[in-house]
């Protein structure tokens, strides 16, 4: 019999239904029978696509004997990480507290009033490495909740007091100021660079890629070319490693090794839109195409595997397959030989490393180990002729993978990520002119509109015609932030003024004002433990952060000196973060580095279609330019007072025109592309 979990729309949930534990959702259903029985909690958190989840399900959650012991002495929680994120971050900072680590399944216990008095994550079924058996844990656990309440209770008020008092603590005050916070921020970024494989750190090794966009940055700034050389490092050597699908293309969340070869073979949402990013921006930056490759593999991959009929972009895809992780996509050399002629199936091996002793499990990820043209070389071709026939190859390839049994798809649909891929497949439009990104972009961005706002609010999740749970700060954050760039992507006013309305609504139900930033849960949110702030960024980033850049951007495109008061303040209340931490405030950089840098604002007036409104926009897209706004439109436009950067903006002698202000001063207009490039890259 399935238990509660089976009315919800979590994949991650719905993955528990059947088991014999008396699992709740988060709700005041649980919480009542805890504090009616008084039944400590035991709080289960994680997410579809996380492999030891699985692993600990099937350990111990799918055992009769230990869900007994559970059903017995505790009020069961499930809860989707990635659907509740508050839920997740009060009682991961009370994991890290109470046993200086973290991750997931995370597994803590609570007080009927959602105090935490013990936690950890992965249990084992049977005592390993000075570790207790999840069942002796549950024993003992029971035990002290049952008859030693005194020592339960002071250990959970400790950790109560230690959650109050993180969220309420102010960050110190920065003891730098401007562009010196960002020249110490690349500084510190670059001393921790792997020279041999790129990346920050050792294994496990994650992408980081907005501590690259800081590094780019600093680059753009400075002209420091030490800064561009560690991103096209680490973006190279991700691209040639496992991590990187060679034949769908898209990004694994982490490297095992510092090499980027063994992924966690699970791809989520917002690393692929977080990635895609960086390429496209590093392309532009370098005009070297291997970087807009790389991006287009990965949006083409979002666009065929984790897009929705709705327009909707998925969450995740599981590591694992037929129970085993990472089988879908790894290699045997007889496996290729069945695919491929012999000739292209020597060149295949030899391309992507395969073997007959394996890289992994004794198969293969497939990985470009040696240089692409030593290969060729090898071969007796050109550098062309071989790609063209690795195209043909990977095509092959990638046709005889897809008659495979797929990882499990988490096909929720969570506003945040939906708004990170929004800003890069509109970016991508502008960047590569495909049309086929300008319109995915469009039909995402009508999605979250229609679907996961009501009456002016958002939610947070949407699958099977259901939206739920209230949108939280980085959800409006983040798809006002894709919709500014889907409006400088098409210019459609309609974009601009739904961002706008965001931002009101934003700032009514988050800000913070004693502090000066924003709290993670909206003013009417349900009482927790403590009102969750988190303002680092992590894998994704705050919501902090891309509120503060998106307030900054929409104060020139919108003339709303609010919203530039607003973001100051949150760059001001952290500056102190940015100074002494600044790899956990990748994205808030790259707000200050927007703020501190005078930015152009861009007004392009011509027809939509004609070449001549083309080659301008091609030179103001065609260039790494981060810290700019972009507004347009057809001659005979509406230029009402909501975009001030249009008003009185007309075409020189028919010709499409392009006007470039900075701090109130605005240059000539012009018609000429060339002269254009000029102004832009001008002081």
């Amino acid at each position: 019999m399935s238990n509660r979990l089976a009315d919800e729309t979590s994949p991650y949930l719905l993955q528990h239904k059947d088991n014999p534990v008396d699992w709740y959702p988060w709700g005041e259903e649980a919480l009542s029978r805890a504090r009616d029985e008084d039944k400590a909690i035991l709080l289960s958190v994680g997410y579809s696509a996380c492999h030891w989840c699985h692993v600990m399900e099937r350990e111990s959650f799918e055992d009769e004997a230990t869900a007994s012991i559970m059903n017995e002495h505790f009020v069961n929680i499930k809860v989707d990480r990635e659907e509740r994120p508050d839920i997740d971050s009060i009682y991961m900072s009370a994991v890290q507290a109470l046993t200086r680590g973290g991750g997931w399944p995370m597994t803590v216990f609570l007080t009927p009033d959602g105090a935490p008095f013990y936690g950890g994550t992965y249990f084992p079924p049977t005592p390993r490495q000075g570790m207790p058996s999840f069942q002796q844990l549950l024993v003992s656990l029971a035990d002290a909740y049952e008859n030693r309440r005194d020592e339960v209770l002071k250990s959970a008020d400790g950790v109560r007091e230690y959650l109050q008092a993180a969220t309420g603590a102010d960050i110190p005050k920065a003891g730098t100021a401007g562009t010196e916070v960002l020249n110490n921020a690349a500084g510190s970024l670059l001393e921790q660079l792997d020279r041999r494989s790129g990346g920050f750190g050792g294994a496990p090794k994650f992408p980081q890629a907005m501590n690259l966009e800081v590094l780019l940055r600093h680059h753009h700034r400075t002209g420091d070319g030490i800064a561009l050389s560690a991103v096209e490092l680490t973006l190279r050597k991700m691209a040639e490693g496992g991590i990187y699908d060679h034949l769908g293309g898209g990004f694994a969340r982490y490297s095992v090794d510092a090499h980027w070869l063994v992924p966690h073979f699970e791809k989520m949402l917002y690393d692929n839109a977080l990635l895609s990013r960086i390429y496209l921006e590093t392309f532009q930056a370098t005009g070297d195409s291997f970087y807009r490759r790389v991006a287009g593999e990965t949006l083409d991959y979002v666009l065929r595997d984790m897009t929705s009929p709705e327009g909707g972009f998925y969450s995740a895809e599981d590591a694992d397959s037929e129970g085993e992780e990472g089988k879908f996509y790894v290699w045997t050399p007889q496996e290729v030989g069945d695919v491929l002629e012999p000739g292209d199936a020597d060149l295949a091996m030899r391309f992507w490393d395969v073997t007959e002793r394996g890289n992994f499990e004794g198969k293969n990820i497939l990985n470009v180990s040696r240089p692409p043209e030593a290969v060729a070389s090898e071969f007796g071709m050109s550098e062309t002729d071989l790609w063209s026939r690795i195209t043909e190859i990977r095509t092959r390839l990638f046709e005889a993978r897809e008659k495979r049994i797929r990882p499990a798809r988490d096909e929720k649909m969570l506003a945040a990520w939906n708004g990170l891929m929004l800003h890069s497949f509109a970016l991508a439009a502008r960047v590569t002119g495909r049309e086929d990104y300008r319109e995915a972009a469009r039909k995402n961005a009508a999605f979250l509109l229609e679907k996961l706002r009501e009456d002016g609010r958002l939610r947070r999740s949407y699958k099977d015609g259901r939206a739920r749970f209230n949108g939280y700060l980085e959800d409006y954050a983040m798809v006002a932030d894709g919709l500014v760039a889907l409006f400088e992507a098409t210019f459609e006013e309609r974009w601009l003024s739904a961002a706008g309305e965001l931002c009101d609504a934003m700032n009514e139900l988050f800000w913070e004002g004693d502090r000066g930033t924003f709290y993670d849960t909206p003013a009417d949110h349900e009482s927790l433990v403590t009102r969750p702030r988190d303002v680092y960024d992590n894998a994704a980033p705050s919501g902090t952060s891309v509120a503060a850049e998106v307030l900054l951007r929409l104060s020139l495109l919108l003339d709303r000196d609010d919203y530039r008061v607003r973001a100051e303040s949150v760059l001001k209340s952290l500056g102190g973060g940015m100074e002494k931490v600044p790899g956990a405030f990748g994205r808030l950089l790259a707000a200050l580095d927007f703020h501190l840098s005078r930015p152009k604002e861009v007004a392009v007036v011509g027809d939509p279609g004609s070449k001549d409104t083309k080659a301008l926009l091609d030179v103001v897209f065609g260039s790494y330019l981060p810290n700019k706004v972009v507004a347009g439109r057809a001659p005979d436009g509406d230029t009402a007072p909501t975009i001030p950067l249009l008003t009185d903006r007309p075409m020189r002698e028919g010709r499409a025109t392009a006007y470039v202000c900075e701090g109130y001063a605005c240059q000539s207009p012009t018609t000429e592309p060339g002269e254009l490039a000029r102004q832009l890259v001008g002081s």
